[in-house]
This record gives C-alpha cells, structure tokens and sequence, in this order.
C-alpha cells in the first residue's frame, strides 16, 4: 500500500497531535483524503508545508479549523499538524465557543499561535523524537487557541459514561450497562448523550474505540494489536471505521 504519510502521534487527555509529512502518489503533487468526519474539533498548521481543506461548498488553503462531525477532506504536501481536540473537553468547547460562531471550517486568526508554530517545526526537524517536547508544545498550541474563554463542561453523568466507557474499551459495552453506572433509565441516557455530545453513545463508542486503536499504532504496535486492544470485532471493522473518520487507511500512516 502506498504511504500517504509519515511522522508522529501524541495523544494526551482530551487531545492529540499528528506531525505527518504528506507523501503524494508517483505522479501527484500533493495526497488528496476521501470526504470523511470525526469527533474532534481540528486544527491543521503549516509547518512548511501547503494543504488545503475543503467542506462540501467551502475551501481553505491556510491554517485552519474544521468543526466535529463535519464532512470534509484534506489534501496536503509536505510537513503539516494536525491537533485533534475532544469537543467535551473544556479546551475544545472553549475554541468552538471562540473561532467558530456558528460556521465550520474557519481559518485561524493571524499570527494566533506563530511562535508556537515555528518552535514545533524546528523542533520536529531537529529531533522529530523528542516526544515530551513535542507533546508540550501541542498542549501549549491547544491552550493558546483556548485562551482564557469559560467553557461549560457536558452534564457530569454524560462524563462519568464517557469516562466508564474509555476505561473498559476492550470488552463489549452496551447503553444498557453504561446507563446502570449513572442510576438512568437507558431512554434517558439516550437522549441525555445527544443532549450534550450531538452524537448517539453507540457512535460516541466507536470514536472512542477508534483513538484508543491510534494510540496503540503511534506505541508502535501492530494494527492487529491496536484493533484488538480497543475493542474492535477484527481488524477489518477497525479499517473500515479509521478509514470514515480520517479518509484513508490507517496502514497508509507510517509511524516513525
């Protein structure tokens, strides 16, 4: 299979960082995603290199933000990031609060984040595996896009589900179970999760499931290891749904 991309991944509570180095197919300029969405807010940043994202009607070839759960594609060359903000969290729900206002693919603000920008691609190109510092430079992007805006977190029983699911992704979880460990009914557990996520808890799952399978791979794990560790029914099911959410296939990224 051909590499779309190589670099790193670091995950960390409530958000993660992918520096890939985009690597377009012989006779291309620059590797094109499918259309595809996830549960995260994203922010991609140029670290040199050029990309460009595009919703069904609307296209931005600069640093830039996409909403959760908006179809879009990502075409790109050369060394981007990607921060990926869980949108529970009070970090993501302060940047939706603040560079959206009701649209979905937004550029960031001019020189917002440039110092920070500029010390992660040096450090990438000096030493792409000094994890830490790289680490600390996408929390300090994450919180210098959140600034200082106070952000209401999500009903503190729809947390206790999320946080019993992300704890037991390597069994089977049901409504049914995850509604008994906050003393709900499972109807209203249903309608609460869309309440306050926008998503159904069995779609919610599979998100979860799905970055747990990523932090595996970024361990350097097989994808085998990584679907397996995350609950998935095989590696194929885990393919499928990396695929819908990030528009090509995880064996397309090369971990290095």
């Amino acid at each position: 299979m051909h590499i779309a991309g190589r670099g790193r991944i670091l995950i960390w509570e409530g958000a993660s960082i992918w520096i890939m180095e985009a690597l377009p197919e012989k006779g291309a300029s620059s590797h094109s995603t499918d259309f595809h969405s996830h549960h995260a807010v994203q922010v991609t940043l140029s670290l040199g290199g050029r990309f460009k994202l595009r919703t069904a009607d609307h296209g931005i070839a600069a640093d830039a933000a996409v909403a959760p759960d908006v179809s879009h594609l990502f075409e790109a060359e050369g060394l981007n990031a990607i921060l990926f903000i869980e949108p529970e969290s009070r970090a993501g729900r302060a940047i939706i609060h603040r560079l959206f206002d009701g649209a979905v693919l937004v550029p960031i603000p001019s020189g917002l984040a440039t110092d920070l920008v500029e010390r992660l691609a040096v450090t990438y190109r000096n030493s792409g595996t000094d994890d830490a510092h790289l680490m600390a430079l996408g929390r300090s992007l994450v919180a210098r896009l959140a600034d200082t805006v106070e952000a209401e977190l999500p009903d503190a029983r729809v947390q206790q589900i999320i946080a019993y699911a992300a704890a037991r992704l390597d069994n089977p979880i049901t409504l049914g179970v995850v509604a008994s460990s906050v003393g709900l009914s499972p109807g209203r557990v249903r309608h609460l999760f869309v309440e306050q996520t926008g998503l159904p808890f069995r779609t919610y799952l599979l998100w979860l499931r799905i970055m747990k399978a990523v932090s595996v791979f970024a361990d350097g794990r097989s994808l085998t290891e990584a679907a397996h560790e995350a609950g998935f029914a095989d590696s194929a099911h885990f393919s499928r749904t990396f695929r819908r959410m990030f528009g090509l296939p995880a064996a397309a990224l090369r971990i290095e």
